[in-house]
């Protein structure tokens, strides 16, 4: 009896298991026609290069005056090397905060991207999500992502229809 009841459970797990429906999206592929993408990744790469030269000058500033250092250490006193080596320590602890500000896991550049992407996403995962409801879909797996994925039929991506989903064609 206990026999019967797990190969019960098994043919019933397994048309289950063919009923269920699946798609792949290339969200890379789908980001590549989204122009708002583009433009938001643009925007990111230029307020990046700016921030980046903000922090480059004052690290170019701490070896200048570590350089003149060098050069004018014989001729210090002890106390003027010790003013310089607090100037230079400052200079480099100030570029190095700026780069965290700017550059660091809640900095500002994560924010600026956050904020440019996140409508873009969502807009994305939200076609998706209508089209795997019109269609009864039970996983939809990103193919740009998932290396684990050998091969997919084409028939089964739906890239296509959810750029004309997001209106673009």
């Amino acid at each position: 009896m206990k026999k019967l009841f797990i190969l019960l459970m098994m043919a019933l797990g397994a048309a289950t298991a063919n009923a269920q429906k699946f798609a792949l999206v290339d969200m890379e592929y789908i980001l590549k026609n989204i122009p708002a993408y583009e433009r938001a990744n643009e925007q990111l790469n230029q307020v990046s290069k700016k921030w980046q030269a903000e922090v480059d000058a004052l690290q170019t500033e701490a070896q200048t005056l570590y350089k003149n250092y060098q050069n004018e250490a014989v001729f210090l006193s002890e106390e003027q090397k010790t003013k310089k080596e607090e100037a230079i320590v400052a200079k480099e602890k100030e570029a190095s905060e700026l780069k965290r500000k700017y550059f660091g896991p809640d900095g500002e550049l994560f924010k600026k991207r956050e904020s440019l992407m996140t409508p873009i996403q969502d807009e994305i995962y939200n076609a998706v999500k209508d089209i795997s409801e019109q269609k009864g879909y039970s996983l939809i797996l990103d193919r740009a992502s998932d290396a684990g994925i050998i091969f997919a039929s084409p028939k089964i991506d739906i890239s296509n229809e959810v750029l004309t989903k997001l209106g673009y064609n």
